[in-house]
């Protein structure tokens, strides 16, 4: 047995020792013997096996495809992406007013509505609603109709994954910088390369219940981003943004245990492309849940003393509080009674120390009238022009307890000067 035949079984319906001919040692050259190769050695060995990779054990069907022949157009076009998303793109846009791309952002992902929409329905058709087994199904690299359109599928499935890259350019465009965050890059990123990866060697079989689920979550997403793009009009019909997030999140779940069985049933489904999509779901589940607990959970109401939160102001008993003062309808409110200003408020009237205020100034019973003039109440007493007056009686000042009209005090009725009794007018002459 030479040295292919003992890595790679030809007759097998999957390639399922793929990755792991890369290390497989011939009958002249060992590990050792690697370890004494000198550089150049290394490089071109990793250049043999590259080529043995892309060129012998790929699946044929694909081969002359487009962007099929290399993964290096895959790469360039990635690296491209990373670069103008991160660096070109905001220092372009640095001194520039942002894009309104509304008309062309309804079109775009109306289009990645019917885009998702088509793959979805050929997953189906291809095998996922009545051939394929949900347990375990292998590759079939036969070139019957059904695996050719399953191979076929695979390849657009990848283009779509291209065609994502627009929505960061749109961010980028409009100057949402803050939504070009770690998981964003990341997921548009490896898909791509990851999807290549599929096309070129497992154009079929098990891996893509993950890109039939991920076309439903896509019809989804696409139609919500296109309503929003559609006008504030919209806005009442679009509560249900972060259920988006989580039905990414029950995506990852599924995918996670539908690779799991193929650990656990044997299918001749590549278990290592099996573990890799584990380890792939794990981190997106992680990612999407860090990003679901900073996007919603923060804006939720956690309590404190006793007392519930949301967004931001403390609610006490079903009414917000603010600055430890309850509010109701925006207003502050304590003792059941709305506050505004600082000062209560009872039948459209404030109140200052349990009195009625009317254009800031106390009334007393309810009557504004009392205070007109500039006549108001201090320490429970009418004063006019800034002197105390007893029961408002005919416009008669008070000062120490008596009684004083035109500058001048009275006493049981009576004026006196000069505070002194014994001098009376109109009763004793004063000379």
């Amino acid at each position: 047995m030479n040295h292919t035949e003992s890595c790679w079984n030809p007759n097998s319906t999957l390639q399922e020792n793929t990755l792991a001919l890369v290390f497989c040692q011939s009958e002249t050259q060992t590990f050792d013997d690697l370890r004494k190769m000198s550089s150049l050695g290394l490089i071109n060995f990793a250049v043999d096996r590259y080529h043995y990779l892309v060129d012998t054990i790929s699946d044929p069907r694909v081969s002359s495809w487009p962007l099929m022949d290399s993964p290096i157009p895959t790469l360039a076009m990635v690296v491209t992406y990373l670069y103008v998303a991160v660096f070109f793109g905001p220092r372009l846009m640095a001194n520039r007013k942002p894009f309104k791309l509304n008309n062309l952002l309804v079109i775009y992902n109306a289009a990645q509505v019917l885009f998702s929409a088509t793959m979805l329905w050929e997953h189906l058709m291809s095998g996922w609603l009545l051939d394929y087994s949900y347990k375990c199904q292998p590759v079939d690299y036969s070139h019957n109709p059904t695996a050719m359109r399953m191979a076929n599928l695979c390849w657009w499935y990848y283009i779509s994954k291209l065609t994502e890259f627009v929505d960061t350019m749109f961010f980028v465009l409009r100057k949402k910088d803050n939504q070009i965050s770690l998981l964003h890059l990341y997921h548009h990123s490896l898909t791509p390369i990851e999807t290549w990866i599929c096309v070129k060697f497992l154009a079929g079989g098990h891996g893509t219940f993950s890109n039939l689920i991920n076309n439903i979550v896509h019809v989804i997403m696409y139609f919500y981003y296109m309503m929003s793009a559609m006008g504030p009009q919209y806005q009442k019909y679009l509560w249900w943004k972060k259920h988006l997030t989580t039905l990414q999140l029950a995506q990852f779940t599924l995918v996670f245990f539908h690779s799991l069985q193929v650990l656990v049933f044997d299918c001749s489904y590549p278990k290592l492309v099996a573990a890799l999509l584990l380890v792939h779901s794990t981190i997106f589940f992680a990612l999407f849940f860090d990003f679901y607990q900073q996007a919603y959970k923060r804006n939720q109401r956690p309590q404190a003393n006793g007392k519930i939160e949301m967004n931001g102001k403390v609610e006490a008993n079903g009414k917000h509080e603010m600055n430890g003062k309850p509010m109701l309808n925006g207003k502050h409110e304590m003792n059941g009674k709305p506050l505004l200003n600082g000062k209560h408020e009872m039948n459209g009237k404030l109140l200052m120390n349990g009195k009625s205020l009317m254009n800031g100034k106390p009334e007393l019973n309810g009557n504004n009238n009392n205070y007109l003039n500039g006549n108001h109440e201090m320490n429970g007493r009418l004063t006019m022009n800034g002197k105390p007056v007893m029961n408002g009686m005919n416009g008669k000042y008070e000062m120490n307890g008596k009684y004083e009209m035109n500058g001048k005090y009275e006493m049981n009725g009576k004026m006196e000067l000069n505070h002194n009794n014994n001098r009376e007018l109109n009763h004793n002459k004063v000379d």
